[in-house]
């Protein structure tokens, strides 16, 4: 069997496979017209909410993908997404939500979720531990250093027992957000006059 009969074949089942129906609302067509009429809304979201419209219109998961430039498997996961999230939409609008509230709720629907990774790992009072140690001086922590910098701070942090671990990168930008308009540099000068 050569790759084109598979490829083929794997092509066929595909489009066997049935679209799940999408029904929408009166109130749901209009916040996701709104989403796509939208001029400050993230393009994904617009390309979702097209997806939406379209599906529940009765076009075909091979038609929304040419028209919109998905992947039909892309068309099948948001289709089916908004398949799964039918009765928290249907127990919204039954609750009588407002139009606002809806489209936040839509707007979560629609939305990324989040994928595997490094979560946050510093709590904001191990932050601001961290940006004392910076307004210190560093003969104080016998350091043989005549200021900080982000990886003597790092390397402190974890002396102390605030973190376990912490890259000198981190540190930096603690540094950075404690003050926005100045940098990490400024900050550390800032703290030791």
């Amino acid at each position: 069997m050569c790759f084109n009969e598979t490829n083929g074949r794997i092509s066929k089942l595909m489009s066997m496979i049935k679209a799940l129906p999408i029904n929408l609302s009166n109130l749901q067509k209009t916040v996701l017209q709104q989403i796509v009429r939208g001029t400050t809304k993230p393009y994904r979201l617009v390309r979702r909410a097209k997806l939406i419209l379209a599906a529940a219109s009765g076009e075909s998961n091979s038609s929304i993908s040419r028209r919109l430039e998905l992947d039909r498997v892309q068309v099948r996961q948001w289709r089916s997404r908004w398949f799964e999230e039918r009765e928290k939409l249907s127990a919204a609008e039954e609750q009588q939500v407002t139009e606002k509230a809806l489209m936040v709720l839509i707007k979560g629907i629609l939305s990324d979720r989040p994928r595997p990774g490094t979560t946050k790992s510093f709590t904001v009072e191990q932050v601001v531990q961290i940006v004392e140690i910076a307004c210190e001086e560093c003969e104080k922590s016998d350091r043989p250093v005549s200021h900080w910098t982000p990886s003597e701070l790092a390397d402190e942090a974890i002396k102390r027992g605030i973190v376990e671990k912490i890259s000198p990168r981190s540190v930096g930008r603690f540094l950075k957000r404690s003050d926005i308009t100045t940098t990490s540099r400024s900050l550390l000068v800032k703290c030791q006059n």
